[in-house]
């Protein structure tokens, strides 16, 4: 069997814990959606201090995506506590292109493969942070350019990747301790698939929306919001949990 190590919390590491691939007898599934209630706050766009030809002169914030339901786009949902099952299946890719980190959010498994790429005719660099310390800081000095980050998310939690080149660029890396993970999409929507029957923690995190200042670069800084909800994965079933920012 395959193992990767995996964390006691976020951030954590503990050499005890582990996952394994193995089969699973009758998986269930899990669905549901983030929403938006109350009142949606006003996020100005970022100003644009470097290559405006290209980038522009400034560009939106992303840190609240919304779709006409309110669905909130980008938050990442997160089965806690399973130690065996599915395959990681896949390949992250967080590009740059026009200016951007695209996704803004994505989400991977510790040890699966995961990549960054420069999709534009400028010089950007990659700066992964987790918590306040760096994880990597890497060139994408020309377009085309794809550097390898698979061995620099070796724990789980939240990777904050930052373009030193363009300050108004960031993006959000949550590395899991299995597969078992979703990001919402643009109508907030999640389904994930595969999962071993039982009771599990289920974890919604969010970049947030209510500003706490500004870093060196001037890049707005929110407070992260983390929710949880106890559910039962039914076997051979389905389960449904909704999650509310507010």
């Amino acid at each position: 069997m395959l193992s990767v190590l995996l964390a006691a919390g976020w951030g954590m590491p503990d050499a005890g814990l582990a996952y394994d691939i193995a089969a699973v007898p009758d998986p269930g599934t899990l669905t549901g959606s983030v929403k938006f209630t109350g009142v949606p706050p006003r996020l100005d766009p970022i100003p644009v201090k470097k290559n405006q030809d290209v980038c522009g002169q400034s560009v939106a914030n992303e840190a609240l995506v919304l779709d006409p339901n309110r669905g909130v786009r980008g938050s990442v949902i997160l089965v806690e506590g399973v130690r065996r099952g599915k395959k990681a299946e896949g390949e992250l890719i967080l590009d740059n292109a026009r200016c951007f980190f695209v996704p803004h959010v994505s989400a991977v498994m510790v040890g699966a493969p995961a990549k960054i790429r420069n999709s534009d005719p400028v010089q950007h660099n990659a700066h992964g942070f987790l918590g306040a310390r760096p994880i990597f800081n890497l060139p994408l000095s020309f377009k085309g350019r794809v550097v390898d980050v698979t061995s620099r998310l070796k724990q789980p939690g939240v990777v904050k990747v930052l373009c030193d080149v363009h300050t108004h660029m960031f993006a959000w890396i949550v590395a899991h301790d299995s597969p078992y993970f979703a990001v919402t999409d643009e109508k907030g929507n999640f389904r994930i698939d595969g999962i071993p029957p039982g009771k599990y923690t289920i974890t919604m995190w969010h970049e947030g929306f209510l500003p706490k200042g500004s870093d060196k670069d001037g890049r707005p800084i929110y407070d992260e919001s983390r929710v949880t909800r106890e559910v039962t994965v039914p076997r051979g079933g389905s389960v449904s949990v909704d999650f509310e920012l507010k």
